[in-house]
């Protein structure tokens, strides 16, 4: 259906557009492009005319074609039946598409982004004479075995009086369920169906302190560079690096309720895979497929440059949908480099004028307002929900110099650094535990203290400690050798070395050490931090360090991560127990 014409195109510039005689236009309104009905988008308004950039290929497009606006922004659809679903960056369901014209997608296709004939079972939870306000739960939906789909009140209703709710039963999301009476007597219906444009944050009652951790189930995240709900990470690496394979074990593992998995820009290939494997996974809470709590956005590199663009903003406002319903959301974003690539193209073709490395002035500012809609909030129904980024940047030649992980890290507070040397010797996750670092220690550290007998934070203290006392003397053994080094500082790059490899290694493919839970982190970490005190106490007794590196137990300790399952951690404790009495016996027979 087009709606009015509002212009007539004047020049085409690739995804660009440039229309004069314009009439009732807005910024930032939807709009239809030609007889195609190409979907666009306009950015700019000034002297008559409008620029507008197309989100299809924009081949084809000639001067004179119509332009017809829709009278609203660019708007996604917020009802159940988003999860699950695989999406284009502007929320058409990629499945569809392909049904309708194959593997190329064709120009102009357009469907609704949920189902608008699959009826579902909905259960009001008030009653007629109820007083609601904006973002009110009305009644629930069993949207998948695992999320349950509440219906809020739309938050453009400030407050009103519910005069008719629907009964337990089936409807579609464009039927009515419920009719509420406004404070100036007007009526108004609402239904399951919401849209919400996409570059507006939706609004919460408040936002709260960050002090819970996204639990991952990697090691060196987990201990050394935890994240908190609600919080943002980025994690920066070359290509080959594990940028992708580490969000990918974080969307599997970690205790988020909601995934929402953004392809921004990445190479076909890449995204097959995951589109591929994603149904295959299983979801080790439920025993059901990833998918049931996933929501997929592919826009990879070979699609219009424009929908990249809108694809983060359109998966984040998914995100907050349902944050607001009460859930805990993690957003992968794979990869913001490729989205700033996107708006340097359309900034240059709208001839602005370029800042550092071409990229327009106005860089930071996007980068800051899509992390800015991360966090942990109160919605407006009262209940607590968070939305957690964890965005991949790919600098060209894993130069973390270059403008867009630069900016990134000032308005993160998280950095997961990858480091190229760690990848080539296959240690993965290659997150390097000096570049990378965690703002979020203080907010965490009473909850991971709770979980740990109040032991979590001065251990990482005392590994963090080592790790850096390595550094140091690696620079000596490179001048002189370790031989001038003395035992007790030689155990220092001994204990270093086996933490590295029984601790910060993990081996995405092994059943036990692909997923470790927080109870066994802690005891890991014990269990090592016991060997360099108890090996040091040796060593000053004179034990050569030798003999301790051969005793059963350390080897043992060095496989604990691949032979101790989550729920033989009883094991560890026998374990060390072990290591402690060993390590007396040896220092006993030198001090006598």
């Amino acid at each position: 259906m087009k709606e009015r014409i509002i212009g007539r195109v004047k020049r085409v510039n690739g995804p660009i557009l440039i229309v004069k005689d314009i009439k009732d236009a807005m910024m930032m309104e939807m709009v239809r492009i030609g007889e195609q009905q190409l979907v666009g988008e306009v950015v700019k308004l000034y002297d008559g005319l409008a620029t507008v950039q197309v989100y299809e290929d924009a081949t084809g497009i000639c001067p004179g074609d119509n332009v017809y606006g829709s009278g609203m922004s660019l708007s996604v659809e917020l009802a159940p039946g988003l999860i699950g679903t695989i999406y284009d960056g502007i929320q058409r369901p990629l499945e569809q598409l392909m049904a309708a014209s194959g593997a190329f997608i064709s120009r102009g296709l357009t469907f609704d982004a949920v189902d608008h004939q699959k009826r579902w079972t909905f259960t009001p939870s008030l009653e007629v004479g109820a007083a609601v306000t904006a973002g009110q739960i009305l009644g629930t939906v069993q949207e998948t075995s695992r999320i349950e789909h509440r219906v809020l009140v739309p938050v453009t209703i400030a407050s009103a009086v519910i005069v008719e709710i629907a009964v337990q039963g089936e409807y579609t999301v464009e039927d009515v369920i419920a009719t509420v009476v406004l404070p100036n007597g007007h009526q108004q219906q609402i239904c399951m169906l919401q849209r919400w444009p996409i570059r507006i944050p939706r609004p919460v009652d408040k936002r709260l302190a960050l002090k819970q951790p996204l639990i991952t189930g990697l090691r060196v995240i987990d201990t050394l560079f935890p994240l908190a709900k609600g919080g943002t990470v980025a994690i920066p690496g070359g290509f080959g690096t594990g940028k992708t394979m580490t969000q990918h074990s974080i969307a599997q593992w970690c205790d988020a309720d909601l995934i929402v998995y953004i392809g921004c820009g990445e190479r076909g290939n890449e995204m097959t895979d995951v589109l591929k494997e994603f149904p295959l996974l299983i979801d080790p809470r439920t025993g059901h497929s990833l998918m049931e709590r996933t929501i997929l956005i592919a826009n990879t590199s070979n699609m219009p440059v424009s929908a990249r663009e809108a694809s983060i903003y359109t998966g984040i406002t998914m995100a907050e949908y349902y944050r607001d319903q009460g859930y805990h959301v993690a957003i992968m974003a794979d990869s913001t480099s490729r989205w700033a690539e996107a708006l340097r193209e359309l900034s240059g073709r709208m001839e602005e004028m370029p800042a550092e490395e071409g990229f327009p002035a106005y860089l930071p500012t996007r980068i800051a307002q899509f992390y800015e809609r991360a966090g942990f909030m109160q919605t407006l129904s009262g209940s607590k929900g968070s939305v957690s980024i964890i965005g991949a940047v790919s600098p060209p030649g894993g130069d973390f110099s270059e403008p867009v992980t630069q900016h990134t890290k000032r308005f993160v507070r998280c950095f997961w650094g990858l480091d190229r040397q760690l990848a080539s010797s296959r240690h993965y996750p290659a997150i390097s535990w000096l570049e990378s670092y965690s703002e979020y220690l203080g907010d965490v550290k009473q909850w991971w203290n709770d979980h740990s007998d109040g032991t979590w934070y001065l251990s990482r203290q005392k590994i963090m400690d080592l790790l850096q006392k390595e550094v140091r003397l690696q620079q000596i053994v490179k001048l002189v050798g370790p031989d001038a080094l003395p035992d007790t500082q030689n155990f220092i790059l001994e204990v270093c070395s086996l933490f590295k490899t029984a601790f910060l290694q993990q081996n995405a493919f092994d059943d036990v050490d692909r997923f470790c839970s927080v109870e066994k982190q802690v005891k890991m970490l014990s269990v090592i931090l016991a060997y360099y005190e108890k090996g040091l106490e040796a060593i000053t007794k004179g034990v050569p360090m030798v003999k301790i590196r051969r005793l059963k137990a350390v080897q043992e300790m060095v496989r604990m991560r691949l032979t101790v399952k989550g729920d033989e951690l009883e094991n560890i404790d026998r374990l060390q127990l072990r290591l402690e009495r060993s390590i007396d016996q040896i220092g006993g027979i030198y001090e006598n």
